[in-house]
């Protein structure tokens, strides 16, 4: 199997995009993939602040303004996960030139098993770029019909620049008020259900730890949906024992708070 490249998609802010991508991401490097999760939303980033990497020194925005080289930007994540955060300033977004990031992800995949790239929310030239590069784009998804009509012009956009969506997580899915079954989803997206992804309270917890939720509660419902997402994109049977073989211990936990990663 060779790398592959997922671009994680949403058609609005809000979708849980961003917690999913570090979840799935650092599910995949739990399985034993080399992986790496980087943050394209260079205007509104946000996984950074909730994996504790707010204060690195060389993110994304000085890869794309020509003063960093992208290997500067790779920092250690949770359970041996890769990260390339990008920066939290307006300057840093200004002095972004979103056309360097082909060059720049060309540089990351070598090597590599997974890289997923988290795009920004929306239709605009910032989110188009990480769509064009990715092998495969995946899209985030409520179940309510305002997140569906977004999701669709995002595929028109995903088919538009010649990519095409390779699959559905539909997210914050609460079984009692759900307005759409995962059958619906598929059926009016035209692309199959990844997975289900139960509303969890831990998930806001982890993020307020700075703790991916596989990490921090493994057997929360949440957690169980996203390892079982990262199992299918790796061609696996999911396991509870597999899935949690290179779980982040407390010293690395530790290491990480303190220190904000290691480069």
């Amino acid at each position: 199997m060779g790398e592959k490249v997922y671009t994680i998609a949403s058609g609005k802010g809000g979708t849980g995009k961003t917690s999913s991508s570090v979840n799935i991401g650092t599910s995949l490097a739990m399985l034993g993939k080399k992986t790496i999760i980087m943050d394209a939303d260079i205007g509104m980033a946000n996984m950074g602040l909730i994996i504790g990497l707010e204060n690195s020194p060389i993110t994304l925005h000085e890869v794309l303004s020509g003063k960093a080289e992208i290997e500067q930007a790779v920092y250690e994540g949770p359970g041996g996960l890769k990260v390339v955060p990008s920066g939290i300033s307006l300057q840093g977004f200004q002095n972004s030139d979103p056309e360097i990031l082909r060059d720049a992800m060309v540089k990351l995949i070598d090597g590599v098993d997974f890289l997923l790239i988290d795009a920004p929310a929306g239709i605009s030239k910032d989110a188009i770029i990480p769509m064009a590069i990715a092998d495969e784009v995946l899209l985030v998804v409520n179940p309510e019909l305002s997140s569906m009509a977004d999701a669709l012009k995002t595929k028109v956009l995903t088919e538009m620049v010649g990519r095409s969506v390779g699959g559905i997580i539909l997210n914050r899915v609460e079984t009692e008020k759900c307005e759409l079954t995962s059958q619906k989803v598929a059926g009016l997206i035209g692309s199959k259900v990844l997975g289900v992804i139960p509303e969890d309270v831990n998930v806001r917890k982890s993020a307020a730890f700075k703790i991916p939720i596989v990490i921090r509660s493994p057997k929360s419902p949440a957690a169980i949906a996203f390892k079982k997402v990262a199992a299918t994109l790796a061609g696996e049977a999911f396991t509870e024992e597999k899935s949690a073989e290179k779980k982040e211990g407390f010293a690395d936990r530790l290491a990480r708070t303190l220190f904000g990663g290691k480069k």
